[in-house]
């Protein structure tokens, strides 16, 4: 393994902690095909992801670095990991020695790849050509930089890159020093986020020669050094959402030292906390990999996105002073209120309250609940209103410190827009094709999700009317299902289905988000039984996901990437399809959720760089697994109902919170012994193919039996979810 072949003095010092789960972490696990995963030094959700951006660009570039790039740029601060979309790579940093041309190309240098280790908390290269030596570790919101000039010189410098981000463009930067060993600065950008600032301080260990900048509002300084042989010069840079200040608090509240092995070793000890929430065993190392590999990727957000003093950049530009929540960014939630948020409600209890007051305040500052939230901005990306879900089902498991009732007023106001195409909802009921909205199916299927979401936490309320409005509205999916052709399908204004002349449920139209209509037929996780009933029979249901598998792994030629992953046409790297396999348990075939679900974790998930079969879109694919691999998935939005399905672990113990554990257990389980045979909850039979949140937050141990060939478990009707 890549990160245990380099054990340098750096890892020796850290084997004190006794087991260390980074070693079972392999960060260039979805490095390759189009996982585009963040590469580099951080802590679990800190604000600053230090690390290598590359020269290339595009698709595969949006986290600035892909396994098949080979030239460095420089080394940002922030970075974006497993997004659709690129942004961020913010304050870079690149070493040379001697004068380069200050621009992407001139700057650019190949990376020795045969050098480069990647360890949770820690990132090294060796630059080819100058052979300088690039290491680097971070606190939360502070990188440490640590440059090795080999050969030594009297020219030697480290460049700070104010223009060369990912994906975005710079409309403002200032530089300036402060004394021989500090720069002071920010970076006003506008990419996918349409107005980012960040503003740091870099701190050299060494006095600064000379520092060279064209002017003040230059894009690029140079400080230059006279280095002996392999002599570092190591750099701290501290970053803020607000100013140079709080930068300067944060650095000196969070790195007063120069050890960098020091830093470094703090940054294991918090890998290794977090990895902790889950000690899981498995038969194979191969399993064990890719299992914490997901667990570090689903820990890198959401981030900080406030200063130590509990300042941060309000989504209305405006500055919040000194709040007593810790507030988060880098909200992919249409992605991750499928797995990645019910995970993180059974073993990160202790985050909840500062997510919903993050979302609340959100809320206060924009008029609405975020969509897809980046460093203060609403991205506005992807479809639905996906915070409804996530803060609906914080509500539901009694996540104590924020107001129930403005949650509530929160998703009703949100839902009860007139952006975004939701006028339609309340004037039809859904979205129309015919006049001009863009993915009609897929937002008007999102939509009724956040509705079902929203008439749950109303319902808990007492909020009768208002639980009635939106339950019935949630239901409008029966609309949209053409009986004909089985399927989700486009209205228009007047309830018609759009002509069916030329329609293949392969193919991506306009009507769909990132999804054909054979993937958005099965969108319906808050009604499944509902969904059922829109067929002739139980029996013609099941025949038609059967179907689902068999069906031709076909697209048309301009179908969105994003749909990858397929087995028949069930994409599982895209989201959409996630909660699918878990379905067969609500019509009374679970061994085929087993058989689906252990096809998908054996073929679509690898511990090689091309580990991902689709974008890893920050941490939901991620969050999959390892509920998957513990047997478990909330299909349903919100509540915590999670549905039972095939483990690998031989054993997984859940740290639930308030000094409790819940453990799963497999019992004879092999590659061949993929079926449930029966189930025990706390030593009794448990013949439920699902499991309560609140059962399993309480404690106690639940065990899998596993067989060879499906049994009777789960079948009976009083039995399924």
């Amino acid at each position: 393994m890549r990160t245990i072949a380099i054990l340098s003095s750096l890892l020796l010092a850290a084997a004190s902690f006794g087991q260390r789960l980074t070693e079972y972490v392999d960060p260039m696990i979805g490095t390759g095909d189009h996982g585009h995963v963040f590469v580099g030094a951080n802590v679990p959700q800190g604000m600053v992801n230090v690390g290598p951006t590359q020269i290339e660009t595009g698709w595969d570039w949006c986290s600035g670095y892909h396994q098949s790039g080979d030239s460095i740029v420089g080394f940002a601060q922030t970075h974006l990991s497993g997004t659709g979309c690129s942004d961020l790579g913010d304050i870079a940093l690149m070493p040379a020695m001697g004068e380069v041309e200050l621009s992407r190309q001139g700057l650019a240098a190949p990376m020795r790849k045969e050098t480069e280790v990647a360890h949770p908390g820690y990132y090294k290269v060796v630059l080819g050509g100058s052979n300088i030596v690039c290491e680097m570790t971070a606190t939360e919101r502070v990188a440490l930089h640590k440059y090795t000039f080999q050969r030594g010189s009297n020219n030697a410098r480290i460049i700070i890159d104010l223009d060369n981000g990912v994906g975005d463009r710079l409309k403002q930067a200032r530089m300036y020093q402060l004394d021989d060993h500090t720069i002071a600065g920010y970076r006003i950008s506008r990419g996918w986020a349409g107005h980012q600032e960040v503003y740091f301080v870099a701190q050299f260990s060494q006095p600064i020669h000379h520092w060279l900048s064209a002017s003040l509002d230059a894009p690029y300084g140079q400080a230059t050094f006279e280095v002996g042989p392999y002599d570092p010069v190591m750099v701290k840079v501290a970053v803020s959402p607000v100013s140079e200040t709080n930068a300067m608090q944060n650095l000196l509240a969070e790195m007063p030292t120069w050890d960098f092995a020091a830093v470094y070793r703090a940054a294991d000890e918090k890998w290794n906390k977090e990895l902790g929430r889950i000690q899981a065993t498995f038969a194979n190392e191969r399993d064990r990999r890719i299992f914490y590999t997901s667990m570090y990727h689903m820990l890198v957000a959401p981030q900080v996105w406030n200063d130590v003093n509990g300042d941060y950049m309000g989504s209305d530009g405006r500055v919040r002073r000194a709040v007593t929540f810790q507030n988060y960014t880098t909200w992919s939630l249409w992605d991750t209120y499928r797995a990645l948020h019910p995970l993180q409600t059974l073993v990160m209890r202790d985050k909840l309250t500062d997510y919903a007051q993050t979302m609340l305040h959100i809320y206060r500052e924009q008029g609405e609940l975020p969509v897809w939230h980046l460093h203060s901005n609403e991205t506005y990306c992807m479809v639905g209103s996906p915070a409804v879900p996530v803060l609906a089902d914080m509500c539901l498991k009694g996540v104590e410190g924020f107001d129930r009732k403005e949650a509530f007023e929160a998703m009703k106001a949100s839902l009860m827009k007139d952006n975004r195409s939701m006028g339609w909802m309340k004037q039809l009921g859904y979205i129309p094709y015919n006049h001009g909205d863009w993915e009609p199916v897929a937002k008007t299927l999102e939509y009724y999700i956040a509705d079902w979401s929203a008439a749950e936490v109303a319902g808990m309320l007492g909020m009768v009317e208002d639980s009635a409005y939106f339950h019935n509205r949630s239901m409008g999916y029966k609309r949209l299902f053409d009986p004909q052709l089985q399927c989700m399908r486009a209205l228009d204004s007047d309830g018609q289905f759009r002509p069916r002349e030329g329609f293949n449920p392969c193919h991506q139209t306009s009507d769909y988000t990132e999804g054909n209509p054979w993937q958005y037929t099965w969108l319906v996780p808050h009604d499944v039984h509902g969904l059922v009933g829109c067929f002739p029979s139980e029996e013609a249901f099941i025949a038609r996901l059967d179907s689902l598998f068999l069906a031709e792994s076909t697209l048309n030629a301009d179908a969105n990437p994003d749909i990858s992953g397929l087995i028949g046409q069930y994409a599982h790297g895209n989201e959409p399809s996630h909660h699918v396999l878990y379905l067969y348990n609500y019509v009374g075939q679970p061994w085929k959720t087993a058989e689906k679900v252990r096809q998908v974790m054996r073929e679509l998930y690898t511990d090689q760089p091309a580990g991902l079969c689709g974008n890893e879109d920050v941490g939901q694919m991620s969050a999959w697994y390892i509920l998957s691999s513990m047997g478990l998935y909330q299909v349903a939005p919100c509540g915590g109902r999670y549905i039972l399905g095939s483990p690998v672990v031989e054993r997984a113990d859940l740290n639930v919170g308030d000094g409790k554990t819940f453990t799963i257990v497999s019992h004879n389980n092999s590659e061949q012994n993929i079926y449930v045979s029966h189930v025990k909850l706390n030593g009794k039979n448990y013949p439920y193919s699902y499991i309560d949140y609140k059962d399993i937050i309480q404690g106690g141990k639940l065990e899998f039996y596993m067989t060879s060939k499906p049994s009777k478990w789960g079948t009976d009707k009083k039995h399924r979810p």
